[in-house]
């Protein structure tokens, strides 16, 4: 491991000699594929530079301790090795972490696609909090959203959604939503105060580049129709809205979101790559998948993963056991104590997994 931060420290320092070359400056596309490099390398390097320095204090502390025959003084010296031992494992945790190979589609936009499941209009009513939630975390991390398609029902709900996500590190935020989230509340149209428990399921899909997945324009059919909708210019009186077939594996994507039947089809386009690739992937890695089970959970999306429960003011991750007595704020779009928890095990599991290989 040292002998790869050593090497990282050398490039890092290479860079910053290149940068300041005046041959470099003149040269905007290479000074600008330089500086990325030095932002991506810059936390493990910070983190390696940390770790000597505190390595060295807790070397000079062991030879103070050696050298030392004052036992109130030896005393004061142990407590500052314990402390100074204790920040050092941590970073060399943090910096094992570091070395981890990265997901490559973590810096990827997302394609959220919710739908509501068992539950009838209560389901879709909820579908329709999730998506206000995950908009609303969207805007407080800087992202820009897009609605691609959705399908409303009279009071309110969605039976299906699919919003478009564009940020910086979207899909590596977003990548535990995927699954089965529950809720436990009195829905609206319940005149006898009873509970009722309903669904919805949420799939994060990264968004695919052209170069991620070619796509045959004869294995695609392309059927146009009017747009559906509450209302509103253009629905129920143009071919707008665009549904694109993959024939290969019989996908399916519509969009009607937008007034232009050509951006409804470039819309329904990167919906399909997005689909096609995560179905590739997830071929991949079935047999993975079976042979062993993630604490951030299996990947199938039949799994329930969260309880949102209102009478309790509670949401509960099932993956992590974690509990939080704060549905409110989570709805309103605080989702990053949730999102950090289920980052950190994910990170753990990979630790162990590289350690014992």
């Amino acid at each position: 491991m040292f002998e790869r931060l050593e090497q990282l420290e050398k490039r890092y320092r290479e860079l910053e000699l290149l940068l300041s070359d005046p041959e470099i400056l003149a040269q905007r596309a290479l000074w600008q594929q330089y500086s990325r490099e030095l932002a991506d390398l810059s936390p493990c390097v910070e983190l390696f530079r940390s770790y000597k320095r505190l390595t060295g204090e807790l070397n000079d502390a062991r030879q103070m301790l050696h050298e030392n025959n004052e036992a109130e003084l030896a005393e004061l010296i142990k407590a500052e090795i314990n402390a100074l031992t204790r920040a050092r494992d941590e970073l060399e945790a943090k910096l094992k972490e570091q070395l981890l190979p990265q997901d490559p589609r973590d810096a990827k936009n997302v394609f959220l696609e919710i739908r509501a499941g068992t539950g009838g209009e209560e389901a879709a009513l909820f579908a329709a909090d999730l998506l206000r939630m995950y908009t609303r975390y969207a805007e407080q991390r800087g992202w820009k959203t897009e609605i691609v398609d959705l399908h409303p029902t009279d009071i309110g709900g969605f039976k299906e959604v699919i919003v478009g996500i564009t940020g910086k590190g979207a899909y590596s935020r977003l990548k535990f939503e995927s699954g089965v989230h529950r809720v436990q509340r009195i829905p609206t149209t319940e005149s006898g105060g009873r509970i009722h428990t309903s669904a919805a399921t949420v799939a994060v899909l990264p968004e695919a580049e052209e170069v991620d997945v070619q796509i045959n324009p004869q294995d695609l059919r392309i059927d146009t129709f009017c747009a559906t909708g509450p209302g509103g210019q253009s629905v129920n009186t143009t071919q707008s809205a665009v549904r694109i077939t993959h024939l290969p594996t019989g996908l399916v994507v519509s969009c009607q979101d937008e007034k232009s039947q050509l951006k409804n089809k470039d819309k329904a386009l990167r919906v399909l790559r997005s689909r096609l690739m995560d179905k590739y992937i997830s071929e991949q890695e079935a047999a993975l998948a079976q042979a062993r089970k993630s604490l951030v959970g299996s990947g199938d999306r039949s799994e329930r993963i969260r309880t949102y429960n209102f009478p309790q003011n509670r949401v509960t991750d099932h993956r992590i056991g974690l509990t939080l007595h704060k549905l409110d704020l989570v709805l309103a779009g605080n989702l990053d104590e949730i999102v950090d928890q289920l980052a950190a095990s994910a990170s753990e599991e990979r630790l162990q997994e590289a350690g014992g290989r």
